[in-house]
């Protein structure tokens, strides 16, 4: 009982410790715009007050009474009639689907302040998203098991992308969830790199009354305000709405540059019958500035430089032609109608509006002072507008002890969007003595061998058909899709005209099986094939095919009922035919389809609630992936941005029901600096903490408030990431975030 007696005392304890440090790093803030000092006795002061402390409440759990049970990190289980799993586009439990999948859920992405979709997938296994550094956020750029993506899905239809600079990025205060489903997709989905696909899915509508307002301030000026709200509209038991408003403001961890958001989504769930649900949805945002887009060489940055080392904010570009003013809107619907106890039909169909003027400058070389960086100024404006919709019929039916549910369903994408772009020459700047003022904002763009302006005008149309079967304690799943897609480039295009197109189709195929054995244990194996459009001909004038792709994936998963633990453990191979490289026999700009890409390796994720109290999540990815067809010289070698090893680790450890800790590892292994793997980037180690605690437990006039903190990079640890020897960008500092949120 002494122990007992004493928690409240030892939680107050951490509360004052942790506001003295965040009262202190704000001074920092203030003056310097960063974190930097106080850095160092924190870190070693948070890690004994923090054993100190947990030693007598892991001493007192056991008198803890029902009341002060722990709050479990739980998955988030979404029942909406609209959602369906990103994997099967069925309710078939991902621990129940024979191919990888992995989930990050609100308590997740909240506990960790995450605040982009590459942040959020920091911990999941397979994917690396530290491609652009920390200041690049403008657009979310991973790859996955290798391969690299930036085809977004929302509320399982694809985000419209142009291939230029205006992807549409949806805010993680949006987010109810997010489904990483790994390997190739195009059955379910179309067109898409063999790696796998990102689904976000959205906050979903509810009957239950709800509301709250969070406030967070953090490094490099962060200000920002979360409003939710859900609940039943104007009373009526047939209408349910959430509601989420965001606005941001911070400074880019680059000099003179900075990032501003303004985010207003919702939607609406309308009861028409008992069988009929209609889903009304909207995302509007605003980005009037984006931090920056550019790059540093690898001299100075990751490699020694006669000059010294630049600061990882350094910034190669100009603060009066850094301009990122980004507009998207999504209008979208879902109708959900039961027929009987057998069909059901949903349709799923969203309109966008979205255009963005990019003002930015890229580098030539670095001269052989190594310290002048030449470089040219460009200008893009963009917009596009697009329609998909997916249309799903599915149907459950019995044949003795077998179970079919049935899946047929048509899709539709168009993209139209025009590209406006110019280039010219600007000044070099001295990187170790910048001048960032050197650029005359009204500057015209007058160079005429990059000019352009042209329409990009694409269309996708699939057809697909999946049967998903039970018989006792086998699950299999066959499915096929036949895609058409149509592509074309017209206008002006480098200063030369352009009528370019693509017409290609192609058939994906899928199959897989698990067995679920009652103590948990479900081994898996699959086969799935993915296309990606290739435009382009040969010298003979033959178009080119698209590029093709399989994967064979099999694991063990460990899901038991009731338990404590889940566990995925994959092995795949993933094979990408038909890359276009180097002709032998033709010029030097010639191509044929004679490349092949080759990914493979083993995926280790755990979960597991160790205590009532500790709770750990594990991940491990160990990729092989080279080239292994190539006319280029490239054969054997390994493409950038894959590491070749990745671990992560996070530990919760809740103190009462009114305190929780955690804290995580993120391990990435060396990958190289250019496609010739003429030198590598070393690995590196970061580590995470966050910390929440609910006012409310020791103050009754503070009900339903709550503060966390979030500290990413703890030690501030330099690490960066190339694309070349010319661009390389400087991965996120150490970031602190403390948020006060109060829910009504």
């Amino acid at each position: 009982m002494a122990f007992h007696n004493a928690l409240p005392f030892i939680e107050i304890r951490i509360v004052l410790f942790f506001i003295n440090i965040f009262c202190e790093s704000g001074n920092s803030m203030q003056s310097t715009g960063s974190l930097q000092t106080p850095f160092v006795p924190v870190a070693r002061n948070f890690l004994v007050l923090a054993i100190t402390a947990t030693v007598p409440a892991t001493l007192q759990a056991a008198s803890l009474s029902d009341t002060q049970a722990t709050q479990k990190q739980e998955a988030v289980i979404i029942t909406a009639q609209t959602y369906r799993n990103t994997g099967t586009k069925s309710s078939l439990e991902p621990e129940e689907t024979p191919q990888g999948i992995s989930i990050i859920n609100q308590a997740q992405l909240d506990l960790r302040s995450v605040s982009s979709i590459n942040e959020a997938m920091r911990y999941t296994p397979g994917v690396n998203t530290e491609l652009r550094g920390g200041s690049v956020v403008r657009m979310d750029q991973f790859t996955i098991r290798g391969f690299q993506n930036a085809q977004n899905f929302y509320d399982g239809l694809q985000l419209l992308y142009n291939d230029w600079n205006l992807q549409p990025q949806i805010d993680a205060a949006a987010i109810e969830q997010i489904e990483i489903f790994k390997g190739p997709t195009s059955v379910l989905y179309g067109a898409m790199p063999p790696g796998g696909m990102v689904n976000i899915i959205a906050k979903q509508p509810n009957h239950e009354e709800t509301g709250s307002i969070a406030a967070t301030i953090g490094s490099d000026n962060l200000r920002q305000t979360i409003v939710n709200k859900t609940g039943s509209l104007a009373g009526r038991d047939d209408l349910s709405y959430t509601f989420t408003g965001l606005a941001r403001q911070k400074d880019s961890q680059a000099v003179t540059a900075d990032e501003e958001r303004y985010l207003i989504t919702g939607s609406v769930d309308w009861q028409l019958t008992d069988n009929t649900l209609l889903n009304l949805n909207l995302y509007t945002q605003k980005d009037p500035s984006a931090g920056i887009y550019n790059t540093v060489p690898a001299s100075g940055s990751v490699f020694s430089n006669p000059n010294g080392k630049l600061s990882t904010s350094s910034y190669a570009g100009d603060a009066n032609w850094n301009v990122y003013d980004r507009d998207v809107t999504l209008l979208g619907y879902k109708l959900n109608h039961t027929f009987n106890d057998t069909w059901a039909f949903l349709q799923n169909a969203r309109f966008m509006d979205a255009d963005a003027l990019q003002k930015n400058t890229y580098n030539t070389g670095l001269a052989a002072d190594n310290r002048t960086l030449n470089r040219r100024a460009y200008l893009t404006d963009e917009s596009s507008k697009g329609f998909t919709v997916d249309n799903q019929l599915s149907g459950n039916l019995h044949w003795g002890e077998v179970e079919h549910n049935v899946l047929a369903g048509i899709d539709i994408q168009k993209l139209e969007s025009n590209i406006k772009y110019e280039d010219d020459a600007a000044p070099s700047i001295d990187l170790f003595a910048p001048d960032h003022h050197q650029i005359n904002s009204g500057m015209t763009l007058s160079n005429t061998v990059y000019s352009s302006d042209f329409d990009i005008d694409r269309k996708q149309v699939g057809v697909y058909l999946q049967d998903q079967i039970r018989m006792g304690n086998w699950v299999v799943i066959a499915g096929g899709r036949y895609d058409d897609y149509e592509s074309t480039e017209k206008g002006r295009k480098y200063n030369a005209a352009v009528n370019n197109k693509v017409d290609q189709t192609n058939f994906s195929g899928r199959i897989g099986a698990l067995y679920n054995f009652d103590n948990g244990l479900a081994p898996f194996i699959s086969y799935a094939e993915s296309f990606e459009p290739v435009a382009g001909s040969d010298r003979n004038g033959n178009t080119f095919k698209p590029a093709t792709s399989h994967q064979w994936e099999s694991g063990i998963k460990y899901a038991p009922l009731g338990g404590d633990t889940n566990m995925t453990l994959s092995a795949f191979r993933i094979i990408k035919d038909n890359v276009p490289t180097r002709d032998p026999s033709g010029g030097p700009n010639d191509q044929i389809q004679a490349g092949e890409v080759r990914s493979q390796g083993l995926e280790l994720e755990i979960s597991s609630d160790l205590t009532n109290k500790l709770s750990l999540d594990f991940t491990a990815t160990v990729l092989d992936m080279e080239f292994t067809k190539d006319n280029k010289g490239l054969k054997g070698k390994t493409p950038v941005w894959v590491p070749e090893n990745k671990a992560t680790l996070w530990a919760n450890y809740q103190i009462s029901n009114a305190m929780r800790l955690g804290s995580g590892l993120r391990y990435i292994g060396k990958t190289q600096l250019d496609e010739t793997n003429s030198r590598e980037l070393p690995g590196y180690t970061l580590v995470d903490l966050a910390m929440n605690i609910d006012l409310g437990a020791y103050n009754n006039t503070l009900q339903g408030t709550s503060f966390n903190l979030s500290v990413n990079n703890l030690f501030d640890k330099r690490n960066v990431s190339c694309f070349d020897a010319n661009n390389c960008w400087f991965g996120a500092d150490r970031t602190i975030e403390a948020t006060l949120k109060y829910e009504f």
